[in-house]
């Protein structure tokens, strides 16, 4: 397992240099850092332009610039910022924090409802349960996930004007003022990530759902189950045992797959419930042609990308005896 493990790091890891080239060359062939000073009235001074060029490395060609940034991310250094007193690397690190802990705990609820449905809808199949289970996961499937956080939203705003106070948080990640002492606090980063948490969630566990009861269906009739249940083997274990642990091998690729779509989710829904985590960051960076704050950005999107995907080839060898003693 060690070795596997290994093995999948070190493919991980010029997938990882590729996609920091080329997120850093589309970044740069994209947007003008300088078109703000250049398009000023009155113009800013050809000597204030030429300051910037210097401090933002753009009397460079392409290749040292890229270079020069790849090695700065090793010691903490992303590059400069339009914004000259505006570090990237801390702003990323605070942002990162605040848009993980909704990411984490949505796919985790995503997860757990997809599984739960996604195997009583294959035990139940072609009965009222299935069916309306069906129903409102194509319901959410269909949903643009800006539409249903603004529902959302607007849901909780109507519910508070009803009982005349602020029972469900619709703004920010945090009151301000944040309240005093851990425990307060804790509580009140809890009741800010209730909406967009289910708005993220709902969203992506509609399709899991789907696909943890095609692949349950698919076990439940194959030879191994049959044999199982021959045995007399209680019903319990098989299916936890022996059909729900082979299906959750597609489960995972998908969710791997996905985290990129969720990310681009928690960018629309953080912009929705305003919320100051990656996904404002990234239209803030892109609004003022930031080059190298937006191409850090996609950095650490790539790099939980990558290493989403690397985890789901290890979830591979602890679902899979065939992969792990290979």
């Amino acid at each position: 397992m060690l070795a596997f493990a290994v093995r999948r790091i070190l493919y991980s890891l010029p997938v990882l240099l590729v996609a920091s080239f080329i997120i850093f060359a589309l970044g740069s062939a994209s947007a003008d850092p300088l078109a703000p000073l250049r398009e000023k009235n009155p113009p800013a001074p050809q000597s204030v332009i030429d300051a910037e060029t210097v401090r933002l490395h753009l009397d460079q060609p392409l290749i040292p610039r890229y270079l020069g940034w790849l090695g700065g991310l090793f010691t903490g250094d992303f590059g400069p910022s339009v914004v000259s007193t505006a570090d990237i690397g801390t702003d990323l690190a605070d942002r990162f924090l605040v848009t993980m802990r909704l990411i984490a705990l949505a796919m985790v609820i995503a997860l757990l409802l997809a599984v739960l449905i996604g195997v009583l809808t294959a035990v139940k199949q072609y009965t009222t349960f299935d069916y309306t289970a069906t129903f409102v996961g194509f319901l959410f499937l269909a949903m643009p996930a800006f539409w249903f956080a603004i529902l959302l939203k607007q849901a909780g705003i109507d519910f508070n004007n009803a009982v005349g106070t602020q029972a469900i948080y619709t703004i920010g990640q945090v009151s301000v003022p944040a309240p005093q002492g851990a425990g307060a606090y804790v509580l009140d980063v809890l009741g800010h990530m209730v909406l967009p948490t289910i708005s993220l969630a709902l969203i992506s566990y509609a399709a899991w759902s789907r696909f943890t009861r095609a692949s349950m269906l698919e076990v439940m009739n194959s030879d191994y189950v049959r044999l199982a249940r021959a045995k007399g083997l209680s019903r319990r274990t098989v299916m936890v045992k022996h059909a729900l642990r082979t299906a959750l091998i597609p489960l995972t690729t998908v969710t791997a797959l996905d985290i990129a779509s969720i990310i681009g989710g928690a960018v629309v829904t953080e912009n929705v419930f305003q919320w100051k985590g990656m996904g404002d960051y990234l239209v803030t960076s892109i609004r003022t042609n930031d080059v190298y704050a937006t191409a850090s950005w996609l950095l650490v999107a790539a790099t939980v990308v990558i290493a989403f995907n690397l985890i789901a080839d290890l979830l591979y060898g602890v679902l899979d005896p065939r992969i792990r003693y290979a």
